[in-house]
């Protein structure tokens, strides 16, 4: 099975959740706008698909997923890992632990936006540089507020877990792990000074963070080309006066 994953080129973003899971899975799949921009392929695809043209229900926005040769698209992180992980093997197959992993992983998705609106808490459209003064407040409350908040339920769901071999969900890897895996990343890229002070309070999230980027698939791909660097473009970006 092939899939064809659609999310804008130049970022990791939401879309990196999604590749991930299909990297540690070894899933065969086209990161369709990092493609030359030809017939079905490139950054016009996606554009042609968010417009609606020839799909029953068109996404709002990427990251979306389809079946190689499907007409039907799945949208929403979250939505697409629930239909992903257990096609790839990434959630137990109980309902109550799909369900559980769904949760986590929603929020996961309000952690994703308490850190892109750190940077930009006016507007997505205005330029980090026309709301510099607004981010700064809005940055300290993260950095002091927010993301212990976040670190400390993980850090205890991680401790309340009856399975725990490194993971948040039973014994085994799961798409939740691997996510938390990129959050620790991406926060460590935007906030390290902030993250340098927190992390001691959170040792099974670190050592969640260690044991997914040394999985062998995870490990090659992060050294690979495929792995887009962060960079101040995406949702984790660092600028030094937000980092306290």
């Amino acid at each position: 099975m092939r899939y064809e994953l659609y999310y804008w080129p130049s970022i990791q973003g939401r879309g990196e959740f999604v590749r991930l899971a299909l990297e540690d899975a070894g899933a065969e799949y086209v990161d369709v706008a990092r493609r030359p921009a030809r017939a079905r392929q490139g950054v016009p695809e996606v554009i042609r698909l968010l417009n609606g043209e020839s799909v029953a229900c068109p996404p709002f926005a990427p990251p979306f997923l389809r079946i190689h040769g499907a007409k039907d698209l799945i949208a929403q992180t979250a939505n697409i890992l629930l239909f992903l992980g257990p096609r790839l093997g990434l959630v137990p197959k109980r309902e109550a632990s799909r369900l559980w992993a769904h949760q986590l992983q929603l929020t996961i998705a309000d952690w994703v936006d308490d850190v892109h609106d750190a940077h930009h808490p006016i507007a997505g459209a205005l330029y980090y540089e026309e709301q510099k003064r607004e981010a700064k407040r809005r940055a300290a409350h993260f950095t002091d507020q927010r993301l212990p908040k976040y670190l400390g339920y993980f850090e205890k769901i991680a401790v309340r877990n009856p399975g725990w071999n490194g993971g948040l969900v039973g014994r085994a890897t799961s798409y939740v792990d691997l996510s938390l895996f990129q959050m620790i990343a991406g926060l460590r890229y935007a906030f390290p000074r902030a993250m340098a002070r927190l992390e001691p309070k959170y040792p099974r999230l670190v050592a969640l963070h260690d044991k997914v980027s040394v999985r062998p698939r995870i490990a090659a791909y992060l050294s690979s080309p495929r792995r887009i660097a962060f960079n101040r473009h995406g949702v984790f970006r660092h600028y030094p006066e937000l980092d306290s």
